[in-house]
């Protein structure tokens, strides 16, 4: 036995060498990065960083007084984070900060105005300042490089001084000690000339590692009355393609080797002037579905899927597009990004970046078809290591079968243990029956995925409907949110909690088996531009009231009292009748009712529903959830995403937003103009005073879940005067003749926010 592990172990260690040496080998990777938008509203731990090589969180801003690189007290709780949280998953993956070198305020003629970036870049002591700042802030929240992002220079002066600030800045990082120095990007045009204007081509090509070429959104329905390819590889009679701009490049002197090929997952819409004209270039009325247009590729899926559209592939642009009656989007699907992949490695391109990340669809098709076309250069060397990781298996096997009787005795036991802890009202279900109940698990039947793993469709064979929640073997939640979700739901009765059928523990399966909620999720409805229509005040009323009895027995009349942490909107499923119940215990707390507060050193939950004291200090209370409750009731009354940003300046958050508007008896242009509370007893400004005093800064501020139900029941109480919500960074300048408010920043949380995207 002695000699076999001793055989073993050397097996290993040779196998481990080979290991070393495929990573050495293959250390030059073709570079496969991807974008995560803090305004995005979705929450980082989401990201399938195994797919790419490296993640952008973007973004940080000039700070128009001093020049320092500055970020927005809403978003640095999860850009400090940002790279910590990624490589949980992969911790090969490299980080780098985006840098907005645009306005926020303006675009003109569909270019950013970058007036802020080349102030700063005009004169050396501005440029010193942002340059060190900009170091600083990269390094304390360990990132690995930084980026430009949406400076378009429009002088000859801005061309000379960005120039200049690349060769500081270059300078900047070398003169660092002890550390390796950061990557330095940029994200530049489709092409480097602008009008009559060129890049500084040199001093980009000496000082930065490479350039993101931003190759989409050369048409838009916003300003174009035609439909078109806004990502065209090619355009026979255009300039505006994309196979264009990266010859200009070449030919300007810039390296062919330093060029990233970016991928939009956001498509446009158009309103056809004639259904029966819908080839590209047809006569178009304008924009459609979203209020600008944009719309992300996980919408534009669920697009295609409700309305039973077709996706046709255009190889002379490169491009999908679908229609449906008068509609009319074009974008890239597989088919376009596979082409354009495929086009990046014939070429010699660096590799590709996608904006974003989070438009992907659940099943991350884009990812998977880009870095499918991409290859792997392991494979190769993988043949080399073929017969040293057989010897090695071969060896393990060897001395497995010394100790199968021990291992198979221990799990045995394991499993006996296991159905003791089982409640008597829980079935135990078989693998084989989860697989005959979901026709093994097909895509057809999937309904989703989260952080736990995919949710299935199924059916059992007395014909009841269920929906099985699998444990993805990529999931880092495992087997402590397994128990938790186990033990909690199964605790747990009310007729607005989702109920827990049974579960299957077989082999490595970890599988959680609910009742099917046919219905879907609130934010389907919410934030969907057609099925939004249907969701009148009187079922919205439903779902409010259902999710305040569900709240009120997890916190005062259970047995226990459960902090759920992640009550968002999509955890908000819909039976038949439309009635509502609270779903996904997995990061859920129970709370002793002699506690005020309790204190984790793990921050987790949904960017957006997280309150203040938890974020900043690891705190939670019974008021956790009442924070969450607040933002789910906004979003309610306003059918708005809390990831966008409104008002005149389209700077606030929803929050900050809400709050405004009920300052300055302007609630009407918050709420969702469908609504009509005419006939209810329930009163929109009334559900908007409660909401905001649930999402106050502190936490003793915010009512208990009983005073809320008590609000929101009694017609005739006076309520309190809310204190401004948490994050907000601006103390507001109201005025008695405030003009109406602009639109919000973006379409939904399912939509690309492009109004930041340079055009």
């Amino acid at each position: 036995m002695a000699r076999l592990n001793q055989m073993l172990i050397k097996s290993i260690i040779l196998y481990l060498l080979s290991l070393s040496f495929l990573k050495f080998s293959v250390s030059q990777t073709w570079i496969k990065a991807g974008y995560w938008y803090a305004g995005s509203g979705s929450p980082v731990p989401g990201i399938n960083s195994a797919l790419f090589t490296h993640l952008v969180c973007a973004f940080a801003h000039i700070n128009t007084s001093n020049y320092q690189l500055s970020i927005s007290s809403s978003t640095e709780p999860y850009v400090s984070t940002f790279t910590q949280v990624v490589k949980q998953k992969n911790p090969s993956v490299v980080t780098l900060l985006s840098v907005w070198g645009g306005e926020t305020k303006s675009f003109i003629g569909g270019e950013a105005n970058s007036s802020v970036f080349f102030s700063m870049v005009s004169q050396s002591s501005r440029r010193k300042s942002f340059i060190e700042s900009s170091i600083k802030i990269a390094r304390s929240y360990g990132f690995h490089g930084l980026e430009i992002f949406g400076a378009n220079p429009d002088t000859p002066e801005n061309m000379t001084n960005m120039g200049a600030l690349l060769d500081e800045f270059q300078a900047a990082i070398h003169s660092e000690s002890n550390t390796s120095p950061l990557i330095l990007t940029m994200a530049a045009s489709y092409s480097p000339v602008l009008k009559s204007m060129t890049y500084p081509v040199e001093s980009i090509r000496r000082n930065l590692d490479w350039v993101h070429l931003m190759s989409y959104d050369y048409h838009m329905s916003s300003i174009d009355k035609f439909t078109a390819a806004h990502a065209a590889l090619y355009d026979p009679s255009s300039k505006l393609n994309t196979d264009y701009g990266i010859k200009e490049w070449i030919r300007k002197g810039f390296p062919v080797n330093k060029l990233v090929l970016g991928l939009p997952y956001h498509g446009y819409s158009w309103t056809l002037a004639d259904p029966k004209d819908n080839a590209i270039g047809a006569p178009a009325k304008g924009m459609a579905i979203s209020a600008d247009g944009s719309i992300s590729y996980k919408l534009i899926k669920e697009f295609i899927n409700s309305y039973g559209a077709i996706s046709v592939f255009n190889s002379t642009y490169v491009v999908n597009y679908c229609t449906s009656q008068s509609f009319w989007i074009g974008f890239d699907d597989v088919e376009a990004i596979k082409t354009k992949v495929s086009y990046a490695r014939e070429k010699g391109l660096l590799g590709y970046i996608v904006w974003q990340v989070p438009n992907d669809d659940t099943n991350w098709s884009l990812s998977k078809a880009a870095q499918e076309a991409a290859g792997d250069p392991e494979r190769q060397l993988l043949k080399i290591l073929v017969p040293v990781i057989s010897f090695a298996i071969l060896i393990g096997a060897i001395v497995y079968c010394f100790h199968r009787r021990i291992i198979t005795w221990k799990a045995l036991w394991i499993k006996a243990s296991e159905k003791r802890s089982v409640p008597p009202h829980l079935q135990v279900f078989s693998l084989a029956s989860m697989n005959e109940a979901t026709q093994n698990f097909t895509e057809e039947n999937k309904l989703g995925e989260g952080g736990f793993g995919p949710v299935y469709k199924g059916k059992l064979k007395d014909g009841e409907e269920i929906a099985v929640k699998r444990l993805s073997g990529n999931s880092k939640q495992g087997s402590e949110e397994f128990k938790n979700e186990l033990t909690l739901s199964a605790k747990l009765q009310h007729v607005n909690l989702v109920r827990l059928v049974g579960f299957c523990s077989e082999r490595e399966e970890k599988i959680l088996v609910y009742e099917y909620m046919p219905n879907g999720s609130l934010d389907s409805y919410l934030f969907d531009p057609i099925r939004r229509l249907s969701f009148d005040w009187e079922k919205r009323v439903c779902v409010i009231e259902g999710v305040t009895q569900g709240l009120l027995y997890l916190q005062e009349y259970s047995i226990y009292t459960v902090i759920h942490r992640d009550l968002k909107s999509s955890n908000i499923l819909l039976d038949a009748e439309m009635k509502p119940k609270i779903s996904d215990f997995g990061i859920a707390r129970i709370f002793r009712k002699d506690e005020a507060e309790a204190n984790t050193g793990r921050i987790v939950g949904t960017c957006g529903y997280v309150p203040p004291e938890y974020v900043k200090r690891g705190i939670y209370s019974r008021k956790y959830d009442i924070y969450s409750f607040g933002v789910l009731l906004l979003q309610i009354l306003s059918g708005k995403s809390n990831s966008c940003l409104y008002g005149e300046q389209k700077s606030l958050n929803l929050l900050e937003y809400a709050y405004q508007m009920w300052k300055i008896g302007n609630a009407m242009d918050l709420f969702d103009p469908i609504l009509d509370d005419a006939s209810s007893s329930c009163k929109l400004i009334k559900c908007l005073q409660v909401a905001l005093l649930c999402v106050q800064e502190k936490w003793e501020d915010r009512p208990s879940m009983l005073e809320v139900y008590s609000m929101l029941k009694n017609e005739t109480e006076a309520l309190p005067t809310p204190k401004m919500p948490a994050f907000s960074i601006t103390e507001y300048q109201l005025k008695e003749n405030k003009s109406r408010s602009s639109e919000e920043f973006c379409s939904s949380t399912a939509v690309t926010v492009s109004e930041l995207l340079p055009r």
